[in-house]
């Protein structure tokens, strides 16, 4: 058991930290008060491979495995959640599937523009009545013809608005469920695809959350993935690696947090001496560093089930749902060993504790995912 990363590994973490930390760090205020993304720093992360990170080169991706993904992701997040939330979106939820179960014509068409980071991606699964009952989704897709005409909205879609592509999981036939269910690659100009409100959010503001909106969106058949009937199943695959990403973005923002707090409470003094050097608050610490250090496990360990083919339905389920309460967890501490100054805007863990919430709730809620590790262990 080598818990080691690779000479490779440890060359892309330091790259993205420092990436992160100049490029990103100096706007990430900013782009949160103004909920607007400086789309700048995504044609510099093409530029850096991590628009296509675990994409062949054939691709135009940069053929890296999933560990060495949770690791940007963790260190984007660690400085910005939002510019985390920005690739695991377009990587995990939208890039991912067309590379699983497109055919050739369609990762060509679609994977190789959204690797190389000339298109963003985006998934369309939430529905207003369909948030962690997925099978529920109500955008009807009929066909007619060559085509599907497709009605109905989603909501709550990361890189909505902006995304070029968009992944869209539809129902063929209401009355068989989820068994009835298809995903379609719609693209952003698609006649009667328009965008609705963009929502305004506690966390993660920089990031683009838009409402979908399909009214006789005509689609054809062959940007259908996979076959009809298959969209509910290919919703699942996508979460269970997007799980993972979410998971290493949860435990990058409790890194950032505590980093903050720790060398905080080197210099703020209270009664003569730092608070560093009061137990309470190094209890605090080590408290946090450990959660962080065990959610960092778990990720990785679901990462290299990914890597090596293996099931990793549970250990994904484990680890997003264990780092996105420890970052929750970490970053209200890291307020808290601030006192009055972590509540105002002057430094950045107040950001960090609004952009933790979503972690426990996007891509399955913390109660979905032990509902999904409670199925595994009692089969």
């Amino acid at each position: 058991m080598n818990f080691k990363l690779t000479e490779e590994q440890e060359l892309l973490r330091k790259t993205v930290r420092d990436f992160a930390e100049n490029e990103i760090g100096p706007k990430a205020a900013e782009m949160d008060e103004k909920e607007d993304y400086d789309w700048s720093l995504w044609d510099k992360m093409a530029e850096m491979g991590l628009t296509g990170i675990v994409f062949p080169e054939k691709y135009g991706g940069a053929e890296m495995d999933y560990i060495s993904y949770a690791l940007a992701t963790e260190e984007l997040a660690r400085v910005d959640a939002s510019s985390s939330v920005v690739i695991a979106a377009h990587t995990s939820l939208c890039s991912w599937p067309i590379y699983a179960f497109g055919n050739e014509e369609q990762k060509q068409r679609f994977l190789v523009p959204l690797a190389e980071g000339k298109k963003l991606g985006a998934l369309g699964l939430t529905e207003p009545s369909a948030g962690s009952d997925a099978g529920a989704v109500k955008l009807s897709a009929v066909p007619d013809g060559n085509d599907y005409i497709l009605n109905g909205t989603k909501a709550f879609i990361t890189n909505g608005g902006k995304g070029d592509i968009y992944v869209i999981i539809v129902s063929t036939d209401k009355a068989k469920k989820h068994r009835g269910t298809a995903a379609f690659v719609v693209e952003k100009d698609t006649p009667g695809f328009t965008f609705g409100k963009k929502e305004h959010k506690l966390g993660i503001r920089a990031s683009y959350t838009y409402e979908l909106v399909f009214e006789n969106c005509r689609v054809p058949k062959e940007n259908m993935l996979g076959s009809d009937g298959e969209g509910f199943k290919i919703a699942m695959a996508i979460l269970d690696g997007g799980r993972i990403s979410i998971a290493a973005q949860a435990v990058g923002i409790a890194q950032g947090a505590y980093e903050q707090a720790l060398a905080y409470s080197k210099i703020r003094e209270q009664f003569g001496r730092p608070i560093s050097a009061n137990q309470g608050i190094q209890w605090m610490l080590a408290d946090m560093h450990t959660r962080i250090e065990a959610a960092r496990l778990l990720t990785l360990h679901s990462a290299y089930l990914r890597d090596a083919g293996q099931p990793h339905t549970e250990e994904s389920a484990m680890a997003k749902l264990y780092a996105a309460e420890c970052s929750m967890w970490v970053t209200v501490k890291a307020v808290q060993i601030f006192g009055g100054y972590g509540y105002s805007r002057e430094y950045p863990v107040e950001r960090m504790m609004r952009d933790a919430k979503i972690t426990e709730i996007y891509e399955g809620t913390s109660e979905v995912q032990r509902i999904v590790i409670a199925n595994s262990i009692l089969r």
